[in-house]
């Protein structure tokens, strides 16, 4: 290899060298948390009951809508709350009178179990084939 090759291959290193470096400061930011939307389909009985765990990962929102009722005039209840080691859902916020398109929102304060409830609130006149969307973070 010649001295001006040498020299040039050199001062190219020293060149990507220098530029590498890193004499600014940069600022790291948590990635934005992303929303889990979860869909649970069942039947609702007269007098009857469905409860479904899901996993909070993160702290915020928690929504529960009744995207479906197979008769679409159907009231039911619809419910977010805690699940617990022995498999019960602790309700926090329920709305008795659920009719297609209604939304249940909470906040958890914590990560963790919890659950969505679709029940018979006295009025069921046949049994109802639902769908429940769950959105969380």
């Amino acid at each position: 290899m010649s001295r001006s090759t040498s020299l040039s291959l050199i001062l190219l290193a020293a060149a990507l060298a220098t530029g590498c470096g890193s004499s600014s400061s940069s600022t790291s930011t948590a990635p934005s948390p992303v929303s889990v939307t979860e869909v649970f389909t069942g039947t609702v009985t007269i007098n009857g009951a469905n409860t479904v765990p899901f996993q909070v990962q993160q702290t915020g929102s928690v929504t529960a809508t009744l995207t479906t009722l197979s008769d679409t005039t159907a009231v039911v209840g619809l419910s977010l709350g805690t699940y617990n080691a022995v498999g019960a859902c602790q309700i926090i916020i329920t709305n008795d009178a659920a009719m297609q398109g209604a939304v249940v929102t909470g906040t958890a304060t914590s990560t963790g179990s919890f659950c969505a409830r679709v029940f018979d609130a006295g009025k069921l006149t046949a049994p109802v084939d639902y769908q429940v969307s769950v959105t969380h973070f």
